[in-house]
């Protein structure tokens, strides 16, 4: 599973001209559900996106998580990030779970930024074609994979 974090001060997704999720401070969330991916990756990839310390203290130091400033959490599913670009000019696709899958677990995620803590969380549509814009705070943007985090 990949994640792009993006600190924002705002974000908002919507599809066919209607608002689906938005937010004020806190995280947008880029997620990528590969072939393989399961429980275990949703659950711990949710725990680290709210737990993550990249929002600024009273020092100005990177030391306080979305979790201690409060903040809330967009998570848009989006297939691309799952890309395989080593060969030619067109990305595969065939790293990426199947829909049904990749559904359930971006569903997962959500449930699991909740029990992480995270009091607001908002999402677009999964699967749809969606419009996501932001305004990224600092700019802070960190890719979290699942594959390299939680090697043995």
């Amino acid at each position: 599973m990949k994640a792009v974090l993006q600190r924002v001060s705002q974000a908002r997704v919507e599809s066919g001209g209607a608002v689906l999720g938005e937010i004020g401070q806190g995280l947008l969330v880029l997620l990528g559900v590969l072939e393989g991916d399961g429980v275990d990756e949703a659950d711990f990839l949710a725990e680290k996106a709210a737990g993550l310390r990249i929002f600024e203290d009273e020092n100005g130091k990177l030391n306080r998580s979305l979790l201690d400033v409060g903040g809330g959490m967009l998570v848009v599913s989006n297939f691309t990030l799952c890309a395989d670009a080593r060969h030619g000019r067109r990305p595969s696709f065939t790293d990426s779970a199947k829909p049904d899958v990749a559904n359930a677990l971006y569903e997962r995620f959500l449930a699991a930024a909740k029990d992480a803590g995270v009091t607001k969380v908002r999402h677009g549509a999964f699967g749809a074609d969606m419009a996501v814009s932001l305004v990224n705070d600092g700019p802070v943007t960190i890719l979290l994979d699942t594959q390299e985090l939680m090697k043995k």
